[in-house]
């Protein structure tokens, strides 16, 4: 079975955490990575230009209705919900959720909705319990799950939330985050 999409989640902490993970993906990484990141809405495109110099992979903001491209990491806009659409994402300005917007299990939600057990859903760094509920979602549809070994997060709030709610696949470290996730995105490609 190969996997269509990863998605992660982070908020405090998360673009050392990111930085950490995206850099150790070989650049012929092919399954497509959605993230979301808590930030201010203001925020302009300074993650994206931080987060590309870590890794060869090409990184966007998603415009709605961006394709979903092989080989490609995808960053949800400031204050705006992304959500996973048959091939595609599509932009939601509807209310936060969590305290959030974009939601990280508002992203979560709609992989697990579209691609059911071709997902991999990653929960890193943060001081509130987005992610949870939408992990749990990704693990009910067949899903893959992994989370941040709680004691190596700047705020470990989101990790030990969602471990709490989630009987989780992988509770690991980021370097080893990065690892598990090409061994299962090459593996399904075989």
């Amino acid at each position: 079975m190969a996997f269509k999409i990863v998605v992660i989640g982070t908020s405090l902490g998360g673009l050392s955490a990111l930085k950490i993970i995206l850099g150790k993906l070989p650049a012929e990484f092919v399954v497509p990575i959605a993230i979301v990141q808590h930030r201010h809405k203001e925020s302009n495109d300074t993650l994206q230009k931080l987060l590309q110099k870590s890794t060869l992979l090409p990184i966007r903001e998603v415009e709605d209705k961006d394709e979903i491209l092989p080989g490609h990491i995808y960053l949800a806009p400031a204050d705006y919900h992304l959500l996973v659409e048959l091939g595609h994402f599509a932009l939601s300005t509807d209310e936060p959720v969590s305290y959030a917007r974009p939601s990280i299990d508002v992203l979560f939600e709609s992989a697990a909705d579209i691609y059911t057990e071709q997902v991999i859903g990653v929960i890193l760094t943060g001081a509130n319990q987005d992610g949870m509920q939408g992990l749990k979602k990704i693990k009910a549809r067949g899903g893959t799950t992994i989370v941040q070994e709680p004691a190596t997060a700047k705020s470990n709030i989101m990790p030990q939330a969602a471990i709490s709610a989630v009987t989780v696949d992988w509770i690991l470290t980021l370097s080893d985050i990065a690892s598990e996730m090409v061994k299962l995105c090459h593996s399904s490609r075989k």
